[in-house]
């Protein structure tokens, strides 16, 4: 008897160079068995890892699948973002760095099966989760839904897709055993004929072999079918995350579909560092159950250009995607990998041998080098666009990038500009000077105005960064929403007018537009910056930016990286493979200005040195006064042990613009309070939408050992988590987490979910809070 016989298939394995594919008479059949994956009939238990092409230098390909057939493993996977491939509607791209199906015939030559995960959502840190940013143009889309506009988009992509590498399925020859469909969806949703139509559209675009759907532990249930094989994706704790898959698929093979040796960076908090003892001893429970897994990541790479994500609500991820891999950022190896090695040489298939790690690539350093002409982004904008109040990014056909929006302003007393959103980052001139910056991780929107004495031209220069990648929130649309208003008096008036808006999309035909100015002061604000280094032989580098402020980087060509002095990231891995002998250039976009335009190559990266004194508007829990006196509690309880996520539902909803929760003590009575997720539900019990929400105050948060900062209770991930301090201060409880909401919200009840495993900070006795004024910011 076979698991889900629908996917039972027959295979041909291609054996060959660069040409395409030609199916064969099967070599090999592979199949999903009652207690196994069966290739040729015999047990196959997938070693699979992560590996992402668009985040690799296609010249590193062939590199980084050998060091991953070294690390012992047999499979990886293939993570298709749609937007890489069609950046614009109808616009397809398989070339060069998008080019799919060169990476998977690359992985059958260095005898490597492939995971297809085509989307249409992705997550991974990644612009979007992958999703196009042309999908938000429409005002009232419902993306990751049977909404008719997002089903034709992605139909249309699963049939670009199936035309592409439908091909290379292990049916035709290929390397490509086994394809998820969707990703995640039950931690976003809970329809079923959703995940039925999605499976359905990827069978229409050809693909005749298994199909998967991978979910968090906690999330397994919403959306699952039958006729899709399910996977459990956690990052420690296999024996719970086996048995809650084993609750809603009793039969069938273990799998785990993400398996989390690390964590991603994002801008402004402590480098993450996976703790390699405990990564190991899960990976050795799985390898010993006989379960098949997916190492996400077993080479992270690097989100070159653009295309770093955010987590949510708002934290920006970094363009490193080091992701303390087995494998580096740069594709170096070290203790983690041999270890892995060793473990994975014990579990090795009748049949199977380890080969060798390939040479590293070169490194050098780059001597130190002035970048001396300008060119001020204000005397380099494009021809404007006419409107009469300001509108999204997405609505000038614009996805990536800045936008500057103008307007004159009448004369007249000290005021406040007060905006709706400003997604991401503002910066607010009058008459070409700088008097604010608003910052959406705060969402701080209002900004001080000088009294005007004659009419000023008002300029918000907006920076957009990576759309939010994760939860309902990567409806994140860019630039100006709602209304732009002066407030003087207490009385709140539109700016009004005609507005001239400038997308400034910062690709080829804006840099090579740029007039550039050398040995004289050009005008003040933004600058982009050019310079020029030689070299006599090219290898790999880090570009040392830690006298750069924040933008965006390019050389030659190849936009490398965003760059963000507050770190923890303070260098760009340039590969060699794109620089040259000779003259190469570099372009800096600096939003905030150098304190010295110059720039070196180091021989290692800087990835974990935080600034926080540089940062503009800093974000994270406010520093003010707890307030509760005058307040009572809307509930006291206690938390059940274990760590399994709990429901807590109220008498009847409750009403506020803030969520407090005291937290009284742990069940191990150890000083330490810990929380992976906290989750407000409304009165029909759906998850509330995290999009304006902001940690409005943490007694304590850990930001020297780990990043436990409180932010991380709220960001949807329940691998990471809050943790109260413990490195070098270990306060006691009582604990308190306040939320602000952003709005009055009606709230039926809320999810906590603790950190995994059996650590410390399991929360016992609480109180909950509802209403606001729970916080006295201090001065």
């Amino acid at each position: 008897m076979k698991l889900l016989p629908s996917l039972a298939i027959g295979a041909a394995l291609f054996s060959g160079g660069l040409t395409p594919v030609i199916a064969q008479a099967p070599k090999h059949t592979f199949e999903i068995g009652e207690n196994d994956l069966l290739l040729d009939g015999k047990r196959m238990q997938v070693r699979c890892g992560e590996l992402h092409f668009a985040r690799v230098p296609k010249e590193y390909w062939r590199h980084r699948l050998q060091l991953c057939k070294a690390m012992g493993l047999n499979t990886v996977c293939a993570y298709l973002f749609w937007n890489l491939h069609e950046f614009e509607k109808g616009k397809y791209d398989w070339e060069g760095q998008a080019d799919a199906a060169e990476f998977c015939r690359l992985a059958q030559e260095e005898g490597l099966w492939v995971l297809l995960r085509p989307g249409p959502y992705a997550c991974a840190e990644w612009d979007g989760g992958g999703l196009p940013w042309w999908l938000l143009k429409k005002p009232d889309i419902a993306l990751r839904s049977q909404d008719p506009d997002f089903m034709a988009a992605s139909k249309a992509w699963f049939a670009e897709v199936g035309r592409v590498l439908g091909p290379l399925q292990v049916t035709k020859g290929g390397p490509i055993l086994m394809a998820q469909v969707e990703n995640e969806y039950g931690f976003y949703g809970k329809d079923a004929e959703y995940m039925g139509r999605m499976r359905q559209a990827m069978i229409d675009a050809g693909f005749d072999i298994p199909l998967f759907a991978c979910n968090p532990t906690g999330n397994l249930a919403n959306g699952r079918r039958d006729d899709l094989f399910n996977v459990v994706n956690f990052g420690s704790d296999p024996a719970t995350g086996f048995k809650k898959l084993r609750e809603i698929q009793p039969k069938g093979p273990l799998m785990c579909g993400e398996f989390y040796p690390g964590w991603f960076d994002t801008w402004g908090a402590p480098h993450h560092l996976g703790k390699t003892d405990q990564y190991l001893k899960d990976l050795e429970y799985m390898l010993d159950a006989g379960a098949s897994f997916s190492i996400y990541m077993a080479h992270g790479g690097t989100s070159f250009g653009m295309w770093a994500g955010a987590d949510r609500p708002f934290k920006p991820d970094t363009s490193s995607y080091d992701y303390d891999a087995p494998i580096s950022e740069a594709g170096w190896i070290g203790d983690k990998f041999d270890r892995t090695r060793t473990l994975m040489a014990k579990h090795l298939l009748p049949g199977e041998t380890l080969s060798d790690p390939p040479a590293p690539m070169p490194v050098m350093a780059v001597p130190s080098f002035t970048l001396s002409q300008t060119a001020a982004v204000f005397q380099n904008l494009p021809t404007a666009i006419k409107d009469t109040s300001p509108r999204n990014m997405e609505s000038y056909d614009q996805g990536h990038g800045c936008t500057v929006y103008r307007i004159t302003l009448p004369a007249g007393p000290a005021a406040t500009l007060q905006i709706g959103q400003v997604h991401d980052f503002g910066w607010v001139f009058l008459d070409g000077k700088e008097v604010g910056v608003t910052d959406r991780r705060s969402r701080r929107f209002k900004v001080s105005l000088p009294e005007r004495k004659q009419p000023q031209q008002l300029d918000i220069l907006v920076e957009a960064m990576g759309h939010v990648n994760f939860g309902t929130e990567i409806h994140d649309r860019k630039g100006i929403q709602g209304k732009v208003q002066l407030v003087s008096g207490g009385k709140a008036t539109d700016v009004s007018g005609e507005w001239s808006v400038f997308p400034l999309k910062l690709d080829e035909p804006l840099l090579s537009s740029l007039k550039w100015k050398t040995g004289v002061e050009s005008a003040p604000g933004p600058k982009f910056w050019r310079g020029t280094f030689n070299l006599t032989k090219a290898a790999d580098t880090f570009l040392d930016l830690r006298s750069w402020g924040k933008g965006v980087i390019w050389v030659n060509g190849h936009c490398l990286a965003r760059h963000w002095n507050i770190g923890p990231t303070q260098t760009a891995y340039l590969p060699g493979a794109w620089l040259k002998a000779g003259e190469n250039e570099v372009v800096i976009l600096d939003l905030l200005g150098p304190e010295k335009p110059v720039l070196a190559g180091l021989e290692k990266p800087i990835l974990d040195q935080l600034r926080p004194e540089l940062d503009f508007a800093r974000k994270g829990s406010k520093k003010g006064e707890l307030v509760l006196k005058g307040h009572k509690p809307a509930l006291e309880a206690a938390f059940a042990p274990g760590a399994d996520a709990q429901d807590v539902k109220f008498a009847k909803p409750l009403e506020g613009s803030q969520f407090l929760l005291e937290m009284l003590n742990a069940h191990d009575g150890k000083p330490f309070a810990a929380i992976a997720e906290l989750d407000l539900l409304d009165p029909s019990g759906q998850s509330i939408s995290h999009a304006s929400w902001t940690i409005a105050y943490a007694d304590s948060e850990e930001l020297t050992g780990e990043d436990g900062s409180a932010s991380n209770a709220i960001n949807g991930q329940t691998a990471d988590f809050w943790h109260s301090e413990w490195k070098d201060a270990q306060p006691g409880y009582p604990h308190h987490l306040v939320i602000d909401l952003g709005d009055a919200t009606k709230i039926g009840g809320f999810r906590y979910t603790p950190r995994a495993g059996n650590n410390p900070g399991r929360i016992k006795d609480y109180r909950v809070y509802v209403g606001g004024g729970f916080v006295k910011e201090g001065k």
